[in-house]
């Protein structure tokens, strides 16, 4: 059986009104995988910002109660959960 982690990032050098200021929520099979996941969805196509800080397994409960909390996808599931709409690309 293979366990899954849930990872908070916080980048460096976002733009202002992007929800990635508050920063990003990613469920992985380990730290790569959740980097990968990042590539695949978020920054496909484009240079991934310099990571501040990551914590692996991040209780969702101490994230920001007013605007990550209510606007996240569920954690348990491989993928991006917060920001919501972005899916992992399969194949």
């Amino acid at each position: 059986m293979t366990i899954l982690r849930r990872y908070w990032f916080t980048f460096s050098s976002i733009e202002p009104y992007s929800p990635l200021r508050l920063g990003c929520g990613v469920t992985a099979y380990n730290y790569e995988d959740a980097i990968n996941i990042l590539l695949q969805t978020i920054f496909v196509g484009q240079n991934e910002p310099q990571i501040d800080k990551f914590v692996e397994d991040i209780d969702v409960s101490t994230l920001d109660q007013k605007h990550v909390i209510p606007n996240m996808d569920p954690s348990v599931w491989r993928g991006v959960w917060f920001p919501k709409g972005y899916a992992v690309r399969r194949g």
